[in-house]
């Protein structure tokens, strides 16, 4: 497969799990897992496009299960949650500055010791100087999960795609972990995602997209290299856009 010279893309937006910064089954920020997505991260940056990240926190805290067990406010539990995609955040510009890439962490919430308060303006104009934007704290509101936030970071900064990194290699008509004859899209419409109930995001994260004809790719982050192809335009995983 011949890898395009020219990235199709001028501003990217990806999404980071929390559970890709800890081993599988793990918890917290494991060392190895992380320089090698900053490894990812940095050299996708490298590829003549301005990228964004938005991180989760499911490796850190879970505020959703903790709501659903009564004992804390499900509004509380949230906003431990974005606390929770601080820490990630914090973690992976550390790493990046560490390889030599430039980035800033801008946070939904009032963060100032550790970041910046996300604004607009302010996170285009890192973007064009060459730094690696990273979103933390969501859409600093409580029942909105980081696909929303992504979702809404994109369509903020005119991201030209929304980048998914899961653990699987794209979007199927079943769950892939559960059923062997599980079938791979390589390309769906917003429609039939909709129709088939297809897990690609949360309904107000895929809503949004859909209705700013924002495309999506769902592919395997974990697997080496696949960060930069995407990128670069090379089609792994499954492409989600208008029918």
């Amino acid at each position: 497969m011949t890898t395009p010279t020219v990235p199709p893309y001028r501003r990217v937006l990806l999404k980071i799990s929390g559970e890709a910064f800890c081993k599988p089954g793990g918890f917290g920020i494991d060392g190895e897992e992380l320089q090698g997505i900053a490894g990812e991260v940095a050299a996708a940056a490298k590829q003549g496009v301005q990228l964004a990240v938005v991180v989760g926190g499911g490796n850190i805290i879970r505020g959703a299960k903790l709501a659903e067990q009564g004992h804390i406010a499900q509004a509380t539990a949230d906003y431990m949650g974005m606390m929770g995609t601080a820490i990630n955040g914090l973690a992976l510009k550390e790493m990046l500055e560490k390889i030599g890439t430039q980035a800033r962490v801008l946070s939904a919430l009032n963060l100032p010791s550790v970041a910046e308060t996300f604004i607009r303006g302010r996170a285009i104009r890192h973007l064009e100087k060459g730094r690696v934007v990273i979103f933390v704290a969501g859409t600093g509101n409580p029942f909105f999960t980081t696909d929303t936030a992504a979702a809404l970071r994109a369509t903020e900064i005119e991201a030209d795609v929304l980048l998914k990194g899961t653990k699987v290699d794209g979007i199927y008509d079943k769950d892939p972990m559960k059923h062997k004859d599980a079938v791979r899209y390589e390309t769906v419409s917003y429609r039939t995602a909709l129709d088939k109930q297809l897990k690609v995001m949360d309904l107000t994260a895929f809503s949004l997209c859909m209705e700013r004809n924002l495309p999506i790719v769902v592919f395997n982050m974990k697997h080496p290299g696949h960060i930069v192809e995407v990128v670069r335009g090379v089609p792994h995983g499954t492409r989600v856009v208008a029918g």
